[in-house]
């Protein structure tokens, strides 16, 4: 397992964190799940592939959810930064692990499995084993289909957002901030408590070193970091924040362009459609990105 990977499920490995995920994502924002109430559990099975090769998996967090001393259900996270078009296989294949387990359990449980998808497009690929395989309609009646939960995290509205009540929501408004807005972000003074794991999850998400490296300074004595704001500070003379507003002075000036190729196309109707929507403004700035790398393409 590679240290970015370990990186990644610190903050979720946190009971306070993986709770406040569960809570908003399966109850609506409901404070169901106490932190108190969960277990940890190294979620790891071994297999043999088909070409006889034996193979170890292991969940990014898992827990078990226990209710006065009862347990109730085995929940695991699951996180993406890319998308993965044939990753229900594999969560089929936990889950799977998870139930045979259970063999001969006097009590079993439910096992439920969360995808969280910090991508910036919307998952466009299988999202159940049936979109993976060409089922013949004969056999249809006959095919157990496995469906995985998707959260795609930087498509959460405000009020999901708002929902959050622990360090993920620094996380998941950062990405629907860089989502919404072009890949601008507009830092919060909202108070974290997992210091070093947000700086390392932040790090591992968007793979930049220089929120790790704060972590160094921090092991140095120097002052403490506890929000974004003072993180963005704390790394200026490292570049983030004069890469963020030459970031977005490129961003302007690549909309500009785009915009000036459309009136000189007369498509005044694109103009204003993209002004109002920024998914659509999205979708017309990568045609013309391509279009400028690949001119034989034509128009938009």
């Amino acid at each position: 397992m590679g240290v970015k990977d370990i990186e990644q499920k610190q903050l979720e490995d946190y009971n306070d964190v993986f709770a406040d995920i569960v809570n908003v994502n399966i109850f609506g924002g409901k404070q169901v799940i106490k932190e108190s109430e969960l277990e940890n559990t190294k979620d790891k099975t071994r297999f043999k592939s088909t070409d006889g090769v034996i193979t170890e998996q292991e969940r990014d967090v898992a827990k078990w959810w226990r209710h006065y001393g009862i347990r109730l259900v085995l929940i695991g996270l699951e996180n993406q930064t890319k998308i993965d078009p044939h990753i229900c296989f594999r969560l089929y294949g936990y889950d799977g692990a998870a139930y045979k387990s259970q063999y001969k359990a006097k009590k079993k449980y439910p096992v439920i499995t969360l995808v969280l998808y910090f991508g910036n497009k919307r998952w466009n690929k299988a999202k159940s084993l049936t979109e993976c395989l060409n089922v013949p309609d004969e056999l249809k009646p006959f095919f157990n289909d496995y469906k995985m939960n998707l959260i795609e995290v930087a498509w959460q509205t405000d009020e999901q957002i708002a929902m959050y009540k622990s360090d993920f929501k620094i996380i998941a408004d950062y990405f629907v901030q860089k989502r919404k807005n072009c890949g601008r972000y507009s830092p919060s003074k909202e108070k974290f408590c997992h210091v070093d794991a947000i700086l390392k999850t932040m790090s591992a998400l968007t793979g930049d070193d220089r929120f790790e490296q704060i972590i160094n300074d921090r092991q140095k004595g120097e002052r403490q970091v506890d929000n974004m704001c003072k993180v963005l500070d704390k790394v200026e003379n490292r570049g983030i924040r004069k890469g963020m507003k030459e970031g977005r002075q490129e961003g302007r000036n690549e909309l500009n362009d785009l915009y000036s190729y459309l009136y000189d196309q007369g498509r005044d109707a694109d103009v204003k459609k993209a002004c109002k929507d920024v998914e659509y403004q999205n979708e017309l700035l990568e045609k013309y990105r391509s279009i400028k790398k690949h001119p034989t393409l034509g128009a938009i």
